[in-house]
């Protein structure tokens, strides 16, 4: 996406590039509710049924964090191993993918440092490609990585607000592209994810503004809410990870999903509602990652690790 008035993060401060980014991920959005032609049905979660009400009220809408809050695991991760497959790069940035997700699986919280490296990497690795052919990709990653990776007891919320009439939206660091078809082949309204500067349909490895991470998934939340005239005292918002505490505290119906330990705390501080759909809450830090199996392709989770601290 080329967009007007784009500037180099040297040249605007940290506020300007998170709202930056949050109005380029809320019209991306839009567009690409307003393209698709086709919606996919929606899974079946009859047995699955929220223990709490939603309100149907057309002015409502409900926004959900996407990594380790609707998908075990992250996006982008699952999407550079669908990239390797490809021969989009080789062992050694295969085994930073492995080394990033099997940090974020047995810590269960999200590392800026690890995350901002894994977009970087990302971005590199499509820089020239085209979006028409990452989009066709991420189809087929979603079928092979992340269909069994969905939570249903966050799937079973999604689709409360949706049988209530409303709009149910991703929002997420992950490539504004991964996050439509995900939202897409769930059923949802639609998806706010990071924009990457495209000119005439290929990557030119840039971002609009900045990952749309903390605040910025905010800034899209109030830039989306403004544009579709929803009433964010009346919205509700799920996440795993206190860094959306910001998109949290924005709405009047917060909820946390498997949540870290501070958002925990927070929560319980300011009896926000909780959800917790892992099998036990230890269990997602000392399982051992499904990424670790890949980067057994590349010399095993260990090399992984003492690359990690080759870098350091």
């Amino acid at each position: 996406m080329a967009a007007l008035g784009w500037l180099t993060p040297r040249k605007r401060s940290a506020t300007a590039r998170s709202v930056l980014a949050g109005e380029a991920a809320a019209e991306a959005g839009l567009r690409s509710t307003q393209e698709s032609q086709v919606t996919e049905p929606a899974p079946d979660t009859a047995a699955e049924v929220p223990d709490f009400p939603v309100a149907g009220d057309v002015r409502a809408a409900a926004f959900f964090d996407l990594d380790n809050t609707v998908m075990q695991g992250a996006a982008i991760f699952h999407l550079g191993r669908g990239l390797y497959k490809r021969k989009f790069f080789q062992r050694r940035e295969l085994a930073r993918f492995a080394w990033q997700q099997t940090w974020f699986r047995l810590a269960g919280v999200e590392d800026p440092g690890h995350m901002q490296d894994a977009r970087e990497s990302a971005l590199s690795i499509v820089k020239g490609h085209r979006v028409s052919e990452l989009m066709s990709i991420g189809e087929e990653v979603y079928d092979e990585y992340m269909a069994d990776r969905i939570w249903p007891g966050t799937r079973a919320l999604a689709q409360a607000h949706l049988d209530a009439g409303q709009q149910v939206w991703l929002v997420t660091a992950a490539p504004v592209e991964t996050a439509t078809i995900i939202a897409r082949r769930l059923g949802l309204t639609g998806a706010l994810g990071t924009v990457a500067e495209s000119v005439d349909g290929v990557y030119t490895g840039r971002l609009v503004g900045e990952p749309l991470h903390g605040p910025a998934k905010a800034e899209a939340v109030r830039a989306l809410a403004a544009a579709e005239g929803f009433d964010l005292d009346r919205c509700a918002a799920y996440s795993d990870s206190h860094n959306d505490i910001p998109m949290l505290s924005l709405v009047g119906h917060p909820y946390a999903i498997n949540p870290d330990a501070k958002l925990r705390k927070h929560a319980r501080k300011l009896d926000w509602r909780l959800r917790d759909y892992r099998t036990g809450r230890k269990a997602a830090k000392v399982g051992i990652p499904a990424a670790a199996g890949v980067g057994a392709l590349a010399g095993g989770t260990a090399a992984a690790v003492a690359l990690h601290r080759r870098r350091r």
